[in-house]
């Protein structure tokens, strides 16, 4: 007999009443209740109690949220009064039972690190009834640090200090994470991360965690569906004459993973179709859905869903729908919160900004450092563009630059001489940007003003310490920007802006450690005063200078990202809602990192990668340099990042939810090195053929990466990404430490090459759910740095998903009964304005 097409069958299944709509369980989370472990108090009132970092230092009692604290629908159990007593463990390898027979398909962690770094990494051990282990790596945030804001899931103004009522003003955080759990057998009891260094060490404040659905039949009748949150954000993307809200909306599949057959998922465990999700009800209208074609048993799914319409203080309804347009579930009561049109200085509202859908898309950018520093160009294995700064610091032999500065140019030389030497006689705008795009990058962020002062737009009547004034008499920002909006429209345009100036006269009221203000001391005769070239008079730096360059950059520059740096005293609340309001009254979406001394959108990690998930925004920063932003002559070529470096710094990164921001430093005539270009266009060759397992993807909740480290995930609506770091010969193994793979019969798995993309591989997956992919020699040799294998999903009569999202796939005529729109919703979801 002849099996029925896959719009039959699911017409068939929809008549037949197979698939019955219900209303959809609330996601599940049960709190673990850890206080027998408990070993610190972290809170106090006034600061004379408790001793969180080891130092005394504490948390504020009253800032802290008292008793059941909920995020994204996830319960979690606090203290009902801070600051009376211990409140969280110290992590040194405790363990914590669960209920007997309890399968869990995620943990939820509310932990902070109290260390001087910017992370730390640890490592959970969950234990299951049949004896094995699964390894949680955790790479964490510490609860302050400079010069990053590290704006929390809990962030507090400030905490106290030295047990007094001292007060540090940096934001400190407590932050939440939740990590998917393999659930091949119950678990049974939780290990806590060992502490290796009594300065650096882990602080767990309360745990929770998500029971697996076992059905009470022997097998499953079909996907335990929950929507896990909806977010009503604040992107949007054009539709029609509309602005269309961006809901984001996650769903799991709560079966254990014991549910998930190897290579073959059981159908009536596992989601294998077209489903859409849309939002509606309190004046919401969805106008494109959700889509998606893969969940397997313990997995989660991130969908956007497109709306219009909205009611403050209404509930949406979400409804779930498979492939013939049946309704499979709902789950209604979420609170709907309407596209924010306009923007106060006010930190409730500031904070609720997001970073917008084509940043997240985008993945990978380049950071141009350029300034007076690129004439000298010279670190000791440091930041070359921090070269005023160690001429001075220190003024004697033990500065490495200050010896350097006196060899070369003379004790006579002021760093302002610079100024006659940055000529920009080379440089072309376009050649940058033809760079920029050969490197696969999809935006750019300009140094517009480095802690030197010395900036590369016009300041107009706030300084003249400029290059529009001072030097070659150019707006080098305007000129790439111009050239970028004519030449180069898909790269989006990001400034650079440091907030302190070193030596500026008129910072010195505000400052402090390494941006103390106040003119420079001739670093070879600290009795004489360095100028401070183009210097004009104002009444107060933070007023008169510092907001309006900021203002400047947004609304006469229109930059799309705005990359502060260091902090400090700031008006960024006021140039917040400014920049926000000007971007949404000109079309377009903005955002702002987390160094602008508030409300950031995003976290940038310098010179460092996370290790695993972080579910927030966040992207590393650092130099096509070992050791530097700013050109440095005494870097070799072979010291520079290669393609293979760049490529899986980038992969990394993604997989774990990060966007990439790689730094090039231009010589003072304007020239891109070849030894940073060609190794720029050679990561760019890569992404030119593999860039599918890159732009536009979302991380695997359940697995960002094998436990060797060998292999890394990515997903998409319609594929699965596996990117090998180690050349494979013969057989690809991928194992994802337990998590099920979300591949089925059916799929093809192709490797992304030059060539195209590759022949359909014989694959497998065996015991334990590890895979096995046999390569083709030929097609592995074509290509270099990592190895991209796409698995295309295969909707039920083995047409691929990647056709069915084209809208050319499915039938769907009326004699099976298919809505006719259907098959084109995935295309109207993957299009719909959110191209990069």
């Amino acid at each position: 007999m002849k099996p029925l097409s896959f719009p039959l069958l699911a017409a068939a299944h929809a008549f037949l009443g197979l698939v019955a709509a219900q209303s959809l369980p609330a996601f599940p989370s049960a709190q673990l209740d850890i206080s027998s472990v408990f070993n610190n108090q972290a809170a106090s009132e006034d600061g004379s109690s408790g001793d969180f970092d080891g130092l005394g230092g504490t948390f504020v009692a009253s800032l802290l949220p008292p008793g059941t604290w909920e995020y994204q629908g996830i319960k979690y159990a606090f203290p009902a009064t801070w600051g009376k007593g211990e409140d969280n463990v110290i992590a040194n390898g405790q363990t914590v039972k669960l209920p007997n027979e309890t399968y869990v398909t995620e943990l939820h962690i509310v932990y902070s690190g109290d260390g001087p770094d910017s992370d730390f990494s640890a490592n959970f051990t969950i234990n299951y009834k049949d004896d094995s282990t699964t390894i949680l790596p955790l790479t964490g945030l510490e609860w302050f640090q400079f010069p990053e804001m590290n704006w929390g899931t809990i962030p507090t103004r400030y905490h106290h200090v030295n047990y007094s009522s001292a007060i540090n003003w940096n934001v400190s955080s407590l932050y939440q994470l939740s990590i998917g759990i393999p659930s091949q057998s119950p678990l049974e009891n939780i290990t806590f991360p060992e502490t290796a260094d009594a300065t650096d060490r882990v602080h767990i404040f309360a745990l929770s965690y998500t029971p697996a659905v076992v059905p009470t039949t022997a097998k499953p009748t079909g996907p335990e569906l929950a929507v896990k949150s909806v977010e009503f954000s604040t992107r949007w993307e054009q539709v029609g004459s509309s602005r269309a809200q961006t809901v984001a909306v996650a769903l799991a599949n709560l079966l254990p993973a014991k549910y998930a057959t190897a290579g073959n998922a059981s159908t009536n465990a596992t989601v294998n179709e077209a489903y859409t999700v849309e939002v509606s009800g309190g004046g919401v209208t969805t106008v494109a859905p959700g889509v998606f074609y893969r969940l397997v048993p313990t997995d989660q799914v991130n969908l956007d869903v497109l709306v219009t319409g909205g009611d403050n203080g209404q509930t949406a309804t979400v409804t779930v729908k498979n492939a013939a347009g049946a309704v499979v579930g709902t789950s209604a009561g979420w609170p709907v919160t309407p596209l924010r049109t306009s923007w106060t200085p006010e930190v409730d509202a500031l904070t609720t900004h997001e970073t917008p859908t084509w940043w997240r898309k985008a993945k990978y950018g380049i950071f141009i450092h350029w300034g007076l520093y690129s004439v000298p160009a010279y670190g000791h294995n440091s930041y070359a563009e921090w070269y005023d700064w160690a001429l001075h610091n220190p003024n004697s032999s033990q500065s490495p630059t200050w010896v350097h500065h006196k060899e070369v140019y003379g004790e006579n030389v002021v760093y302002d001489d610079f100024i006659a030497n940055f000529t920009a006689g080379l440089w072309s705008p376009t050649e940058w940007l033809q760079l920029i795009e050969d490197a696969g990058a999809k935006y750019f962020v300009q140094v517009t003003k480095h802690h030197d002062g010395y900036a590369l737009f016009d300041t107009g009547n706030t300084s003249h310490r400029s290059s529009v004034y001072l030097g070659p008499k150019r707006d080098f920002v305007k000129e790439l920007f111009d050239a970028a909006k004519a030449g180069f429209p898909e790269l989006h345009r990001g400034t650079y802006f440091s907030l302190p100036e070193w030596f500026n006269p008129f910072y010195a009221p505000y400052g402090f450690e390494s941006w103390p203000g106040g003119l420079a001391h001739n670093a070879y005769n600290w009795s004489e005063i360095e100028p401070y070239t183009g210097l004009i008079n104002v009444t107060d730096f933070i007023t008169d200078l510092q907001f309006p360059q900021m203002l400047s950059l947004a609304q006469n520059y229109d930059t799309e990202i705005m990359w502060c740096d260091i902090g400090g005293p700031n008006m960024t609340l006021e140039f917040a809602a400014a920049y926000y309001n000007h971007a949404w009254e000109n079309g377009y979406q903005v955002t702002m990192n987390d160094r602008c001394g508030n409300v950031p959108d995003y976290s940038t990690p310098e010179y460092t990668v996370f290790g695993s998930l972080q579910t927030t925004s966040w992207e590393t920063n650092e130099g096509m340099d070992p050791d530097s932003y700013g050109i440095n002559n005494q870097t070799t070529p072979d010291e520079y990042k290669n393609g293979t470096t760049i490529v899986q710094t980038l992969v990394d990164v993604v997989s774990k939810n990060g966007n990439y921001l790689l730094d090039v430093g231009p010589t003072a005539e304007g020239v891109i090195i070849p030894a940073m270009a060609d190794n720029l266009r050679d990561a760019g060759r890569w992404l030119s053929y593999s860039g599918a397992c890159v732009y536009n993807t979302s991380y695997w909740p359940q697995a960002q990466q094998s436990p060797d480290g060998s292999v890394r995930f990515l997903t998409t609506p319609t594929t699965f990404c596996i990117v090998a770091f180690d050349k494979p010969s013969g057989t690809l193994t991928v194992d994802a430490g337990g998590a099920v793979l979300p591949v089925l019969q059916g799929d093809e798995v192709r490797l992304l090459g030059p060539s195209g993309n590759g022949t359909a591989l014989r694959w497998s997956v065996g015991e334990g759910g590890v895979m096995s992919v046999e390569v083709d020699a030929g097609e592995v040799d074509e290509v270099e740095y990592a190895w991209a294998f796409e698995v295309r999903y295969a909707v039920a009569n083995g047409t691929s998903s990647e056709a069915v999202a084209s809208g050319v796939a499915v039938d769907v005529g009326a004699e099976a009964g298919y809505p006719a729109e259907v098959g084109h919703v995935a295309q109207q979801v993957l299009s719909a304005g959110q191209s990069i």
